[in-house]
């Protein structure tokens, strides 16, 4: 018997003993009916006496456990744990509501707007579009001509601190998707055209890219691997390819079986690099070795056989984010493959005719995902999936993509009324 087999079927007794422990402490408090309930659904053999073990054990462990904290990381110490539900229970987040958020700065194109992303930094934002031009904005003068005191300063100081700092002109078509190296002053964007290009933003002059890669298919999504060394992509291709970002060479899974069957809908990596997820029309959400590039697991049906729209990694890799155009978003426990939380109600349910993206906001206290008939934002808190308030995004048309800052209460939100609005949380002095 190999060592997964046996560990296996020491958690399955484990968890066993457990819900045995769980009925006997409900019998004992009085609980009969729940008890009984529990005691048919998990077909506890033979029946649990009253007993107040648990109670003493937790009891036990609560004294026991360590005092001394674990180190605390660098990303933690600025934003907090982050989301993990093995260890927390309830915690009270200080990032703010989302709902809190305020317009600070709206860019337009000249067509529908659908791509959008932050820096790893946050300090910079880029927005695409079906106009096939690209504009790189600094969060910072979007933050300045949006401040209290903004009307008081000269025209001079304005012009000098214009948010729009590179407009970027290369593809042919639509702009499906943006993605800032993790290290560079470098954006890769996807096109309809085809093609994706790398641009060397660092030059002041910059209007074309350094670098095309020429595929097959129409870019559907992209993701830069955590070195930047290589560039994880979706087209309408079932296959995902992997190009290295220095040589354009393309790498695929060499086992058919291991692809999707439908065009690719979304495609992340995880923080460490270790595993990389993604999604397609055919509903699957699946998981590859970020070493091997090969297929470790599938779930398949993720949303009920609907296509699935968007993925998300927390930060410590332990849960997967995804949303799909049935109007659901699910927590995924990577470790059973099971869904933790699904949060429900947002807004008009079913059946939705754009892919939408449910995100994390920084500290991952909230799930954010934008309702296509309302265009307004809604909102859950990520631990418990309690509804929070709704906020109206004022686009004049469906809100195609949205992307949360990685390190500041700030997200973007790029709709088909040709605009993008820049959304910022400015805390009390």
């Amino acid at each position: 018997m190999g060592g997964n087999e046996t560990e296996e079927k020491n958690s399955m007794k484990i968890r066993e003993n457990l819900y045995r422990l769980i009925i006997s402490q409900l019998f004992h408090d009085g609980y009969q009916n729940l008890g009984l309930s529990l005691s048919s659904l998990v077909q506890a053999e033979p029946l649990c006496p009253p007993s107040n073990r648990l109670h003493h054990l937790v009891q036990y462990g609560l004294q026991h456990e360590p005092d001394a904290p674990r180190p605390v990381t660098k990303v933690e110490s600025l934003l907090g744990a982050g989301l993990d539900l093995e260890y927390e229970t309830d915690i009270q987040s200080l990032a703010p509501e989302p709902a809190l958020y305020e317009t600070a700065y709206v860019t337009s194109h000249k067509g529908q707007c659908r791509a959008g992303a932050f820096s790893l930094d946050g300090n910079l934002v880029a927005t695409g579009s079906v106009d096939a031009s690209i504009k790189i904005l600094d969060v910072e003068r979007m933050l300045a001509k949006s401040a209290p005191d903004a009307d008081e300063r000269g025209t001079g100081q304005d012009q000098q601190g214009h948010p729009v700092i590179r407009t970027l002109y290369d593809h042919l078509e639509e702009v499906t998707s943006l993605e800032f190296h993790p290290k560079e002053l470098i954006l890769a964007s996807g096109s309809s055209d085809y093609s994706i290009k790398l641009f060397d933003f660092s030059k002041t002059s910059v209007r074309k890219a350094y670098k095309t890669i020429t595929d097959s298919e129409p870019i559907r999504c992209m993701n830069f691997h955590p070195t930047g060394d290589y560039l994880l992509v979706g087209t309408s291709h079932p296959v995902i390819r992997l190009y290295d970002a220095n040589t354009a060479q393309c790498y695929v899974c060499c086992f058919a079986a291991h692809q999707h069957k439908d065009e690719i809908t979304a495609v992340k990596w995880a923080l460490d690099a270790k595993v990389f997820a993604s999604a397609s029309k055919d509903g699957d959400i699946k998981l590859w070795d970020g070493v091997s590039n090969k297929c470790f697991n599938t779930i398949h049906r993720a949303h009920d056989g609907q296509e699935v729209s968007s993925l998300c990694f927390t930060r410590n890799g332990k849960y997967l984010l995804s949303s799909g155009k049935e109007s659901q978003i699910r927590l995924w426990e990577l470790t059973t493959n099971r869904c933790l939380i699904a949060y429900t109600g947002a807004g008009t349910t079913g059946q939705k005719e754009y892919h939408a993206q449910a995100v994390f906001n920084h500290t991952e206290d909230y799930v954010m995902y934008p309702d296509e008939m309302t265009t307004s934002l809604c909102v859950w808190n990520s631990r418990n999936a309690s509804r929070k308030q709704l906020l109206s995004l004022g686009h004049n048309g469906a809100v195609r993509y949205i992307c949360h800052s990685p390190n500041s209460p700030s997200f973007l939100t790029c709709s088909d009324d040709f605009r993008a609005r820049f959304w910022y949380r400015r805390m009390a002095h």
